[in-house]
């Protein structure tokens, strides 16, 4: 599974970012703008939306749990610094997809212990699209928590992040996670709609 976290740069906006993205073949979209006001996201969501629902992708919405049952989203992803799942399944419901954040296999109890339907674990290493990091995990981390999870048996989508590139994809999917989360490998390709195609078969066949 490959899930795309919007990002710009100086040519690509984030709701070309998206399209590209779902032009390759990515069905899971998070639109995270991070210090944008409400009005910028709303607006980029009611843009994008329409061409998540054409491609049969679920989109989610990073952090604004206000927004994501005005603007129909299918779900919400919530950092650490961000509402508690557990208070955003109060108000969302059974039915909205909520993921959350996680660094540690104590952050992965937690979030599971609160109800979170899959969880975003990381960094793999450092990356530039992300303020205050975590510790980074590397392989060894992941292997380390998957095992522990299995031991707990907490049984959990994990979706690897955090400065992944294409080359790196085979070893990490072999650490056991669920998926990779990519943001920078996309958008900084030649081609994105090109690399996200090659990135699902390079998750697919690994």
């Amino acid at each position: 599974m490959l899930q795309y976290i919007s990002h710009f740069t100086p040519q690509i906006s984030y709701a070309e970012g998206i399209r590209m993205a779902l032009e390759g073949g990515c069905r899971w979209i998070q639109l995270r703008m991070k210090d944008a006001p409400a009005e910028e996201i709303i607006a980029c969501a009611e843009e994008v939306l329409p061409l998540c629902r054409r491609h049969g992708a679920k989109f989610l919405l990073d952090d604004h749990v206000e927004l994501v049952r005005q603007l129909g989203a299918d779900g919400v992803h919530l950092g650490k610094n961000d509402m508690p799942v557990d208070e955003a399944r109060k108000i969302l419901g059974p039915d909205i997809i909520i993921g959350g954040t996680a660094n540690t296999i104590e952050d992965i109890i937690r979030l599971h212990k609160q109800g979170a339907d899959y969880i975003g674990c990381g960094p793999f290493r450092f990356t530039t699209t992300k303020k205050n990091l975590s510790p980074i995990l590397g392989l060894d981390g992941y292997k380390s928590i998957v095992l522990k999870m299995k031991e707990l048996g907490i049984d959990l989508p994990i979706v690897a992040i955090g400065g992944i590139t294409v080359e790196d994809i085979p070893a990490v999917m072999g650490t056991g996670v669920s998926g990779i989360a990519l943001s920078g490998a996309i958008l900084g390709a030649t081609d994105p709609v090109e690399m996200t195609a090659r990135i699902i078969e390079t998750i697919d066949n690994r």
